[in-house]
């Protein structure tokens, strides 16, 4: 699985790259970026994913969360994948923002049409990691974090693959998409009809029955006054309320007038770096 740089730019003593590949998973040229602390070029560091949102590519994050600072303070390196397949020349793919190309969901379709190329969920669990793993001084600890439908995507991960994961957080996350218009048109969509098989891929489902080792305190951050959460896209109070259930830690910090973007991810990203780093560099 042979890499190619796609760019590199000096940052805080590191180096952030984008990458592009072959993936044998979804079957189309992938991109993917990567910070590199100063601490890699030394030693093996932790590595943590981040899964961006709806219509995003890598370059969302790597732009505008500034993150590059605080990893590099905690020696983390972050990996940031593109959000769905590309150019696959499946008829409809590119009709809609919030289906199809960029809105992968991080889930393996079942649908005949999705099923060969659109299986983000075992392309960031399986794939990816193996050509992180094989491609840069990684210590072999490693977290996930995420924004909206990455949120999702970052709980899910965390919450299907128990061990994979020190710690899980995410910023306004899509915590019950069985129950909300952007997971039910997505599910029907990669999924089909069954509703019980939606279940196998919706966090607030998940955690009830989650028997894996402890992923410290989920940190999940909130802006009050994002439109997504009024329109009942997000439902962070129905993960809070199974994750009581499951006695699972969850901390649901509501911040006062912070909306649904980057604007927001970059006023608390120092925060969820330091989460991360708790539990990776422990």
């Amino acid at each position: 699985m042979a890499l190619t740089e796609v760019s590199k730019n000096k940052s805080f003593g590191g180096w952030q790259k984008v990458f592009s590949h072959d993936s044998q998973e979804l079957k189309c040229k992938m991109n993917f970026g990567v910070y590199l602390p100063p601490q890699a070029e030394t030693g093996k560091v932790s590595v943590l994913y981040w899964l961006s949102g709806l219509t995003c590519t890598e370059q969302n994050f790597v732009t505008k969360a500034g993150a590059q600072k605080y990893a590099a303070e905690h020696g983390i390196m972050i990996v940031a994948p593109d959000t769905s397949p590309r150019g696959c020349n499946i008829e409809g793919e590119d009709d809609s923002y919030d289906f199809g190309s960029g809105a992968g969901f991080y889930l393996d379709a079942s649908e005949e049409k999705w099923k060969t190329n659109y299986r983000m969920h075992s392309y960031i669990t399986k794939e990816l990691q193996q050509l992180v793993n094989a491609s840069f001084p990684v210590s072999g600890k490693q977290s996930v974090f995420g924004h909206s439908m990455g949120g999702h995507g970052a709980l899910i991960c965390a919450l299907k693959n128990p061990g994979m994961f020190s710690s899980v957080s995410a910023f306004s996350p899509i915590c019950n998409p069985c129950e909300c218009a952007w997971g039910q048109k997505a599910f029907t969509g990669y999924l089909g009809s069954d509703k019980e098989a939606w279940k196998a891929h919706d966090a607030s489902c998940l955690v009830k029955s989650y028997s894996g080792p402890p992923l410290g305190d989920i940190l999940i951050d909130q802006g009050k006054d994002d439109n997504f959460l009024g329109q009942g896209q997000l439902l962070p109070d129905n993960f809070v309320a199974a994750c009581a259930e499951a006695k699972v830690p969850v901390v649901l910090r509501m911040q006062e007038g912070y909306d649904h973007s980057y604007f927001f991810i970059a006023t608390f990203i120092e925060d969820h770096i330091k989460h991360h780093a708790k539990y990776l560099n422990a």
